[in-house]
Order: structure tokens, then sequence, then C-alpha cells
């Protein structure tokens, strides 16, 4: 295969759905492979041949446009003209190009295997194993490549890809939920080719077994926190301490204990920390310790875990705590659940009483700040950041609820920050506008490693706030594997790709040991 697989082409035969009324729709695989080859880094195409209608042509077209692949005429008794037209419009230099049928077209088979291509045969429903392959698991017949399922095919391109191109190469298998992989695929960040620095990434799916998935891959991705249905806390605990995750990323959990060996970004367990407020605000209580050659020092903000807003002394502990009003109040679970964004501003301790805030919860000092947020991205050992549009002042707050008899200001943090006005601006590694000329970009770099050592992650993110009148920088919110959609991908996709590649050698590295 010399340079690996460089250009794919699907026949109709294995995308159009057998519709008896003449209408035209896709097969129940085909959405989920037309999704994972749209941003592989790999030129795709559609193929159909001569006989099919006008109406169905026309759909195939559509969906050639909406994945934003090509589409060919492939009639069975002149494909060399086809091969031809494709590679002369892919112009694949050092690679070899893959075509996907079904097995019930039985005249183009016997036309494509005489051709150079790779061929991978999607084999008829209820056909059984009688070429000797069990579901699900890809075989040879007569040199052409044989999967029972569309959801094998990118497993099947990665493996044809890493035996064209050695063993350097690591695969990362990766899940998420469809619209955060959207994001991080659109980007680039997820090519089924090879990265310049050897990794493949290509999509577990609960659709086939993990266990057999897993054996193919090197590095396994997720975004847990995605997967979690509830998180529950033992009344003689400080901390959370169960999490309940869906049935697939439980079946993903186990499999990963089963295979030890495998590198996982990040194991499960070290994600914990930022699941739990509490616990992770006393993690930044160690931080000031690095503020010691600074001006300016960097912290976590005052807090307190409440229990129960109508306990009698709540008060006096928001006083021994360093709390005043207006403070901002926060579920304990930080992620994963529905009311986990769930917040408020409280203005009065006595609104406090009957607070609509999810309990356990984190009462948590208000920093005035200027309206200016600064969210940083850890990959790795890279550090980048972007400017955002916050929370006004604690006095501009107060004027806004005034009308509202300064009653709690609720909001959901996802949806809608209480904001002056909405508005959003960036900057990335050491550039400065008006708003961060006051940041103290080395204080907070130290402080990222600090994170990445205390919290052993590879990725994550976190928000600070620049207090007025003291410069003190607070760290105001944690979270895991965020989508550094605001550093440009030509900065932030290569440095994503370098965190991972460092997080798989560096394993192999200690395994070695």
């Amino acid at each position: 295969m010399g340079g690996g697989v460089r250009g794919i082409l699907v026949d109709s035969s294995v995308v159009l759905a057998a519709d008896e009324d003449g209408e035209a729709s896709l097969t129940a695989g085909a959405t989920y492979l037309l999704s994972k080859l749209r941003h592989s880094n790999i030129p795709t195409g559609i193929s159909y041949g001569p006989d099919l209608s006008a109406l169905k042509v026309s759909f195939l077209e559509r969906m050639a446009k909406l994945y934003s692949f090509d589409c060919f005429l492939l009639n069975p008794s002149s494909v060399a003209d086809t091969t031809n037209e494709v590679a002369q419009a892919w112009a694949a230099n050092g690679g070899s190009f893959l075509h996907v049928v079904s097995d019930d077209k039985k005249n183009l088979l016997l036309n494509l295997s005489n051709c150079d291509w790779v061929i991978i045969v999607l084999r008829s429903l209820g056909q059984g194993s009688a070429d000797g392959v069990k579901g699900g698991v890809m075989g040879k017949r007569s040199g052409m490549l044989l999967i029972d399922k569309l959801e094998e095919l990118p497993l099947a391109i990665c493996n044809l890809n890493k035996k064209a191109l050695g063993m350097k190469t690591v695969t990362v298998g990766y899940i998420m939920k469809p619209s955060r992989e959207e994001d991080f695929a659109k980007r680039g960040a997820f090519p089924l080719y090879p990265t310049q620095n050897g990794l493949i990434f290509v999509p577990l799916t609960f659709e086939l077994p993990l266990s057999s998935q897993l054996r193919e891959v090197d590095v396994v991705m997720h975004k847990a926190t995605d997967e979690i249905l509830s998180i529950e806390q033992k009344s003689s605990s400080e901390f959370l301490n169960k999490i309940i995750y869906t049935r697939g990323m439980q079946e993903l959990q186990r499999c990963i204990e089963e295979q030890p060996d495998c590198c996982v970004i990040d194991p499960l367990e070290n994600i914990y920390p930022v699941l739990d407020r509490l616990r992770i605000q006393q993690i930044l209580l160690s931080l000031e310790s690095l503020s010691t050659d600074s001006l300016c020092k960097i912290r976590g903000p005052h807090f307190l875990k409440v229990d129960n807003f109508d306990e009698p002394n709540l008060v006096q502990r928001l006083l021994e705590a360093k709390l005043f009003p207006p403070s901002i109040v926060k579920p304990q679970v930080a992620c994963g659940v529905a009311d986990a964004h769930s917040m408020a501003i409280v203005f009065r301790v006595d609104d406090y009483m009957g607070l609509n805030v999810p309990l356990p919860a984190v009462v948590q000092e208000y920093v005035d700040h200027s309206s200016t947020l600064f969210k940083f991205y850890v990959l790795g050992d890279k550090v980048f950041y972007a400017v955002r549009r916050s929370t006004p002042n604690a006095d501009i707050l107060v004027k806004l609820s005034e009308n509202n008899g300064l009653k709690p200001l609720l909001f959901d943090s996802l949806r809608s920050l209480p904001t002056v006005k909405e508005s959003q601006h960036s900057g990335v590694g050491d550039s400065h506008t008006d708003n961060n000329q006051h940041l103290n970009l080395g204080l907070v770099t130290e402080a990222a490693c600090y994170l990445r050592k205390m919290l052993d992650l590879t990725i994550f993110g976190f928000d600070v706030v620049i207090q007025e009148g003291s410069g003190d920088h607070v760290i105001v919110d944690v979270n895991y594997l965020p989508s550094f959609k605001e550093v440009p991908d030509d900065v932030a996709v290569p440095a994503f790709w370098e965190a991972i590649k460092r997080k798989h050698d560096s394993k192999n590295i200690n395994a070695q040991e």
C-alpha cells in the first residue's frame, strides 16, 4: 500500500436503503460512516451505477454535497475509466484507494477484483459466516476485506494505514458525545490518516464489542463527564464518592481495567476532582505558595461548603470563611448532571434561606474583575488562553438587581451568564490587549504546571479573574477536556496531538523501567 489509504470510494449499495416505494434514504449505519469520513483527512466519494434512478442519484448528490464528498458514475463494464477519473480528481501520491461495496453487487465485485484498489466488502444481512468470518470481525475472501457493519470501516482503514506506514504510528481510540466529537473533528483534530507526529484517530463505538476495539488501539481518549447518569454522596462523606456512568461507559471502564497496558487520557479516577467543586477548592488552597516571588498572588476564591441553607449558624460560618455579600453559590457537583450549572448570586445573607440551588453547595467569594475572564487551556506542557467578557462588578450587579428587590440572581452558567453586554474577544500565548495588560502570564503558567502535576491530567482548562485593587489572580473554575475552540486551529490542534503523543510515550517509557 505504500503511503496508506489516500482515497475512499463508497458505493451506493452500501449507503442507500432498499425502499420498496422508490423513496431514497440512507442505511442505518451510513450516517455514522459518512460523518466519520467527513473530517478524516482522506478524500472521499460516493459511486453509483448507470441503472440507478434519477431520484436516487439526486439524493446521493445531495448527501455528497452535505458531507463535502465527490460523486462518481461507476459502470461495472468500464471500471478502469472510473478508477482513472478518481485518481486524477484526488491526485494522491504514494497511497492506495479503497472501495467499499456491498457483496450483492456481483458483477461490480468481479470487475473490481482486476483493479489495484483495496476492496472492502460489506456482507449482506443474514448471510451468516459462510466465509469463516464471525459477525463484527474483518476477514478476507479472494483478496478482499470483509466487514459485517459499516461501523467497522474506520478501524479497518486505521489498520490498513498502520500496516502500510509501519509500527511507529499510534492509534488513538476516542469516545464522546456526537456534538463534542463534531466540534473536534471539524477542526481536523481526529484524522484517520496519520498526523505529522504519527497519530491515527479512530472512533470507538458501542455498536461493536469494545474489548475487540481496544485491542486495536494504543490510546483511549474519552470525555467521561458526558456519560454521567448521576453522582451520589454518602452523608458521612465530605466529597462526592459514587459516580454512575451510562452502560456504555461502564463497559469501557471494565474493558480498560482488563487491559492495564492501554494508555488512557485520562484515567477516570484522575478526573474525579474536577467533578467536585469542593475538592477543587481545597486543591486550589495550595496555590498561594507559588506567589512568593510575585507582586500579586494566584489563589482560589474563599469558599464554604453548605449542606443546608437553613442551618442556624450559617451567618457565622460565612464570616469565618471571609465570605461577604454578594457571593456566588454553586452546586458541589461540577458537571455531568442536569443541574450542575444552576447557580445564584446572593446579595443578602437572609436570602440563603430556601435558596433554589442544589445541595450540597459551595458558597464562593464573588471577585470584582472588571467583567473580564481569562480562559486557560492546558494541552500537555503547552498553555494557551483566551479573553472573554464576564459578569460585572458587584456594584453594577446590585443596581441591576434593585429592580427585583435584590432577590438572588438565579442563572445557568452554560446558558445565560449575567453580563452587561454580550461580546467576546480572544488572545493566544503572549498577546496583549487593554483587558489583559495586568495579567501575569508567567504566574498563571506556573500555576497551570502545578495543577497539571497535582491533578495528573493531560488536557484541562481553568478560568482566571483578576481582582480589582489587590491584583490577585483567582482561579474560579477547573474543567476536563475543554474544546479550546477559542485558540486558533493551527496552534491548538498540533499541541493537542503532541500532548497525546507525549502521554503515550511517557507511559511506554515508565512501563519499560
